[in-house]
């Protein structure tokens, strides 16, 4: 025990030091941001104003799992600046927001809570763009709450039940009784020790941006709390599909789905495919050679999908080119 309460120790010395260091690298200008109380928890969000030559209908981000509002800012902030209000919301549980109760865990729940928070900040109907996990929660906005959706992009969505459980990793930390103890003692040490390897294989077979780690604030999801309530959305996840995948059929706002035909964390045939099976109209896009990071590798194409569901000029076939074109040697050499 003493050697791994040093390692702890020693974890989160340079933890700290990092997020430190990743929060005096933000931007000078970034808007602040703000915790809304929506009823049963506090959410954590940054709106980023269109002002008044903003084009596009509001847009809503939703992140994934382990990660943060500052993961699809990074992303997409700079490239749509001024074009439309852009609103970046921390997950319960996640970044800077509460977890709230344990149904916080459900993405009918956290819906719920985005739905209460896009009021809250002046936002009637916005277009809901969600990678992975967030996918899960755009389709239950949809549904839930359809008064608040113009159009929803998918990004590698996981929205219907799979075969197979969860990493070993998220079975142990959600535990009843070892669970808080190695979310507080084991998965802190390892987790930034394994989390340069982790990005990339999240990201596989392209690259991440440099200082994505960094600037993402990533190392956030290893705080002990945060850790575990990733690890308990991620494993009640499939059961909520179970059911809740039965209404996909119900939504009938404008829909683009994009994903890669090289997905090792959330496969295209069992989420992506089938989803543009279940939405009436949708459009599915399947890019060659990209990975599970959608939302940075083919955030151009993500952009163009917006503007097609918001009803402007789309190059969304030019730039599908484009894009694979790009990304075409990737993990080749």
């Amino acid at each position: 025990m003493p050697n791994i309460f040093i390692c702890f120790i020693r974890a989160l010395f340079f933890a700290i030091f990092a997020i430190v260091a990743g929060c005096a690298g933000a931007q000078a200008n970034e808007h602040p941001p703000v915790r809304i109380d929506v009823g049963g928890t506090t959410l954590n969000s940054i709106l980023v104003k269109g002002g008044k030559k903003a084009e596009l209908p509001p847009i809503v981000f939703i992140h994934g799992a382990s990660t943060s509002l500052y993961d699809p800012m990074l992303s997409f902030r700079r490239k749509l600046q001024g074009s439309a209000d852009l609103l970046f919301v921390d997950r319960p549980g996640h970044g800077s927001s509460d977890a709230g109760s344990p149904r916080k865990l459900l993405p009918d729940d956290q819906a719920d809570a985005i739905a209460r928070l896009m009021e809250a900040r002046g936002i009637g109907k916005a277009v809901i763009v969600g990678h992975s996990f967030g996918g899960a929660i755009a389709a239950a906005l949809a549904i839930r709450h359809p008064e608040k959706v113009a159009g929803l992009v998918f990004l590698s969505p996981a929205v219907y039940p799979w075969d197979g459980g969860v990493a070993w990793y998220y079975d142990a930390v959600t535990a009843p009784i070892t669970g808080p103890l190695l979310s507080t003692f084991i998965a802190p040490p390892i987790g930034l020790a394994a989390i340069d390897r982790a990005t990339r294989a999240v990201f596989w077979p392209n690259q991440p941006p440099k200082n994505y780690i960094r600037d993402t604030r990533a190392l956030q999801a290893l705080r002990p709390a945060a850790f575990r309530h990733n690890a308990m959305e991620v494993a009640a996840l499939s059961d909520w599909a179970q059911t809740a995948s039965i209404n996909y059929r119900r939504i009938k706002v404008p829909t683009v789905i994009i994903t890669g035909d090289a997905d090792k964390i959330v496969s295209p045939t069992v989420h992506a495919r089938h989803l543009a099976r279940d939405i009436a109209g949708s459009k599915l896009i399947v890019v060659r050679n990209l990975g599970h990071k959608s939302d940075y590798v083919a955030s151009d194409l993500a952009i163009e999908a917006i503007k097609k569901i918001a009803g402007r000029k789309s190059r969304l076939e030019t730039v599908l080119k484009i894009t694979e074109l790009r990304i075409a040697d990737d993990g080749k050499r």
